[in-house]
């Protein structure tokens, strides 16, 4: 039933949201604005209702089948690890979706869905640390790759598990690879600031 479960967890991040309700709209995401499916650009594109259904959706791949396999598995053998491996999935289908040839999202909503079941405090530092980041400088994507840089630190200071430590590493590596487009403009004095939409 693991290897099931996993599978499922996939597909279900695999699940573009966010192109799925732009399409509502009658738009194709991939082919506007920055080009990415996630909450931010369909939020900058379509408004802040159909961004905030998309952070949620995204968010909910990420935490929901974390939550089914603690629940099913329970008190089973390493039930810990599946759930962990169930975000890492949730997670990797966001990035690599089979329904799209692959090509996904930057993963942050998701991840953020994935730490809000495991820990639920560094999140809410995290979330500071977002905010703090993102009034001041203007930009989403600069607080999103110091929110992943800092989280493996934030769950570290608060003595999370070693096996989630893991996980914000492996998470945070990811997300500063899907954003080298962000990182690119924001070292050229490129990147759009949300403060000017």
């Amino acid at each position: 039933m693991p290897y099931l479960l996993i599978t499922l967890a996939y597909l279900l991040g695999a699940v573009p949201f966010g192109l799925l309700f732009a399409k509502t709209a009658g738009v194709d995401i991939r082919r506007a604005g920055s080009g990415n499916i996630g909450a931010t650009n369909v939020s900058r594109l379509l408004g802040r209702k159909l961004g905030t259904l998309t952070l949620l959706a995204d968010l909910g791949k990420g935490l929901l089948p974390m939550l089914a396999v603690r629940w099913l598995l329970q008190e089973a053998p390493l039930t810990e690890l599946w759930v962990v491996l169930a975000g890492a999935a949730a997670f990797l289908g966001h990035l690599f979706p089979i329904y799209l040839k692959f090509k996904g999202g930057k993963g942050v909503a998701t991840a953020l869905g994935v730490f809000l079941f495991l820990a639920p405090w560094a999140v809410l530092v995290c979330a500071v640390i977002f905010a703090t980041v993102v009034f001041f400088s203007g930009y989403v994507s600069l607080g999103s790759l110091a929110t992943a840089a800092l989280l493996p630190l934030v769950l570290w200071l608060l003595g999370a598990a070693n096996l989630h430590i893991g996980l914000a590493l492996f998470v945070a590596l990811f997300i500063w690879l899907r954003h080298y487009e962000n990182i690119g403009r924001l070292l050229t004095g490129q990147e759009k600031s949300w403060k000017n939409n």
